[in-house]
């Protein structure tokens, strides 16, 4: 299974719109997705891949679980990434799926640890 640019769980990931703390797990990508850095994942219940988060699905990626570090192409087959789990992000960089508003993810993350911020300046 291919593995995405950072593959180590644990190790520091310097992105702009990532502030502070954070915490990130390493995950598979569910084949036949193309993923954006800072996209909203939610998780399959069948399975445990991540794909991008729809409000609509009812698989259980409805619910925003996770934020991709990185652009990831699974078109081919399922990746492994590292993703966010936890921290704070500038709300205004994320990739929201389908149906999704900054509200509606929110109120979910922070049940999850991670916090949506609109950086000062």
């Amino acid at each position: 299974m291919p593995i995405a640019k950072y593959q180590d769980e644990g190790s520091f990931i310097t992105k702009t719109w990532a502030l502070g703390h954070m915490r990130a797990r390493k995950v598979v990508i569910k084949q036949g997705q193309k993923l954006e850095e800072a996209a909203v994942l939610g998780k399959v219940t069948a399975d445990s891949k991540y794909i991008k988060s729809l409000k609509a699905a009812t698989d259980g990626s409805e619910v925003p679980d996770a934020i991709a570090t990185e652009a990831v192409d699974a078109t081919a087959g399922d990746v492994e990434t590292i993703v966010f789990i936890a921290g704070e992000f500038d709300q205004d960089a994320l990739v929201l799926g389908t149906g999704h508003t900054l509200g509606s993810v929110d109120a979910v993350f922070r049940t999850k640890s991670i916090w949506l911020v609109k950086p000062m300046g």
